[in-house]
């Protein structure tokens, strides 16, 4: 029987978050680690430990083909890492997580630095760029006021706060024009910003539209 989402994520839920959090870079990438650290102390650290255990429980107990073919367990993405060292290195993040909790060991605040770090800390703001701001958004709405009027129309007033928030905290970090770039393009924008708008020029606008 495949696994229903309650017991996907009472079982894997942080360990998923963890090996995402190394997707697109070297497994031994200390960056990767250290990101999800940072966002996880800064918004959850009690999930820390939670994600130490399933990567422990995972690694004792690693599932068979048949399991994995029938969706009985977690199948870990490509890490870039043969089957024969996920266990190790699944062990080897258990143990930093739990020096991590058990030192109190927080990473200092910082930009994000990696792909899973800008939409884990910026999740509505990626959804609009991301879903508002492809490539086919001329095709689709005409420009960016359209684009934004239809996301504003069709999305909860709750989740419009919540991108408020996250454009304050973004503008509130210590960015040049060109990390702002960056941002738009982490966060999944496809398109440049409307002209003659810097993207740093842009996001304050978007944020007092909002």
């Amino acid at each position: 029987m495949s696994l229903s989402p309650i017991e996907h994520d009472r079982k894997f839920g942080e360990l998923d978050q963890v090996v995402r959090a190394h997707l697109g870079r070297t497994p031994d990438d200390e960056e990767a680690l250290e990101a999800y650290l940072r966002h996880s102390w800064r918004t959850r650290p009690w999930a820390i430990a939670t994600a130490a255990y399933q990567l422990r429980e995972y690694a004792r107990t690693p599932p068979g083909r048949l399991r994995l073919r029938l969706g009985e367990f977690y199948p870990v993405p490509d890490v870039g890492l043969p089957d024969s060292e996920i266990q190790a290195w699944l062990l080897t993040l258990a143990d930093r997580l739990s020096q991590s909790v058990d030192n109190g060991a927080a990473p200092k605040p910082a930009t994000p630095r990696t792909h899973w770090e800008w939409h884990a800390r910026f999740p509505e703001l990626g959804q609009l760029l991301g879903g508002w701001f492809s490539q086919d958004m001329v095709d689709e709405f005409g420009d960016h006021d359209l684009a934004l009027q239809d996301y504003t129309n069709e999305t909860d007033p709750g989740l419009l706060a919540q991108l408020a928030g996250e454009l304050r905290d973004l503008l509130a970090l210590p960015l040049g024009e060109s990390d702002y770039v960056l941002a738009l393009a982490e966060l999944g924008m496809e398109v440049d910003p409307p002209w003659p708008l810097s993207a740093g020029a842009w996001l304050a606008e978007l944020s007092e539209t909002i």
